[in-house]
């Protein structure tokens, strides 16, 4: 056998396992929020409450996720991804089975745990199987997942929630995630990570911290996740509030512009991010920026809209420029550490992006919509985005400033002391 055909074909392989994983990882998320007002009325909750739901599962993700990391560079990844999607899929189960709010947010909670394990390892692990100049791409494929994922989150949580009670909803969405694990753990490490099995100790995450651009863009995604993630956890919450939808509509309805919004965004921002870096080292960040300012007039539009066309117009245009981002910063990150500090990258990003960004905006989102309705809380958010906006803008201009001292190439001692003296 031809093993470059070998390659291609056992990497389209992987593409879709990836892909496939990710995407039921979205789904057992995203389904708790399609089902928040029937939560809220069978166990008598409050919006600050349903909030600490998303916030709880995001806190502990974001706090596991440093400590998966450091083995993710040690052990075989598919190993972890097919675990951890075994483990999160059965705490999904269990959150049927809840008779609490207390319960309720410790099955939530671990569900945070196995999806760590799985964000942690799984880009640069995808990234590792695609040569340099298709990786915009492949990793906007690979973000494909989120709003595919969150719209049959959205779509089955709505229509499973209210046909046939919130409870079956979970059980019924846990099924797959167990399936494509155990099928993971078949999967081959990549040649790229087997060639350097250098490893780094846990104090190498200070290496990181010193990478400005890398923690640049860290930062730019977590300000896009802390809007994003205010739009997932409130958004058919939204819906119904202002429109009079019905739970199962209100899900179907932001589920279908949400994925309609992310493709077209996550292969547009894939598409453009790998067009320009070829001509410009500032091409991953050029598309970063634009994806933020141009979804903030768009966003805060959807709020004052007085139709409901309007406002799912508006919504779509928001989604699909801040979903551009994703591939690109996905890729910019591969591109930007070493391989065997690959997991422990995505490690700390994750630990980055929710603790500033959804860890924290479903549930202030909630209080401020206690406080001052829910078109402010979501209003605010989504101006929030100007933010990230700066950033990418900064994290370019330190990115060329750098030369060639973080391009992928780099060697280990260029971020760490070498690793005899580790």
């Amino acid at each position: 056998m031809n093993p470059e055909a070998y390659s291609l074909s056992y990497s389209r392989k992987v593409l879709a396992l990836i892909f496939c994983v990710s995407l039921v990882n979205y789904v057992d998320r995203q389904v708790l929020y399609a089902v928040f007002p029937l939560l809220k009325t069978d166990l008598r909750l409050s919006d600050a409450q349903l909030g600490f739901l998303a916030s709880s599962f995001m806190i502990v993700y974001m706090c596991f996720a440093p400590f998966v990391g450091y083995f993710g560079d040690r052990v075989r990844r598919p190993l972890i991804v097919g675990v951890s999607a075994i483990f999160w899929s059965v705490a999904t189960l269990a959150s049927g089975f809840i008779h609490g709010y207390g319960q309720l947010v410790g099955t939530r909670s671990a569900v945070g745990i196995g999806e760590a394990g799985y964000g942690t390892v799984s880009p640069s692990y995808l990234a590792e199987w695609f040569p340099v100049e298709k990786r915009g791409r492949v990793m906007a494929l690979y973000a494909l997942a989120i709003p595919v994922g969150s719209a049959i989150g959205y779509l089955a949580g709505g229509y499973l929630g209210q046909r046939y009670g919130w409870r079956n909803a979970f059980f019924i969405v846990a099924v797959p995630g167990v399936l494509l694990g155990i099928a993971a753990l078949f999967f081959k490490e990549t040649p790229e990570k087997r060639q350097r099995p250098e490893r780094v100790p846990f104090s190498a995450y200070s290496a990181l911290l010193r990478n400005k651009t890398y923690m640049l863009v860290a930062f730019s995604m977590a300000i896009g996740t802390f809007s994003v993630g205010g739009l997932a956890a409130w958004m058919p919450s939204f819906f119904v509030r202002n429109f009079g939808l019905s739970v199962a509509r209100a899900g179907l309805l932001f589920g279908t512009v949400t994925v309609l919004a992310g493709i077209g965004g996550n292969l547009a921002g894939g598409w453009a991010a790998d067009w320009l870096h070829k001509r410009t080292k500032r091409g991953y960040f050029i598309v970063g920026y634009l994806s933020f300012f141009l979804s903030m007039p768009f966003g805060a539009a959807a709020m004052v809209a007085d139709s409901l066309n309007m406002c799912l117009a508006m919504v779509f245009l928001a989604e699909f420029f801040v979903f551009m981002h994703s591939g690109p910063y996905h890729a910019a990150i591969v591109e930007t550490v070493p391989v065997p500090m690959r997991s422990m990258a995505f490690a700390l990003a994750i630990f980055i992006l929710h603790a500033f960004g959804d860890a924290v905006s479903p549930y202030l989102v909630g209080l401020v919509s206690d406080a001052a309705g829910l078109n402010v809380a979501i209003f605010l958010s989504v101006l929030y985005l100007f933010f990230g906006g700066i950033t990418s803008i900064i994290a370019g201009e330190v990115y060329v400033g750098s030369g060639l001292a973080f391009q992928q190439n780099v060697e280990m001692q260029d971020l760490t002391p070498p690793l005899e003296q580790l």
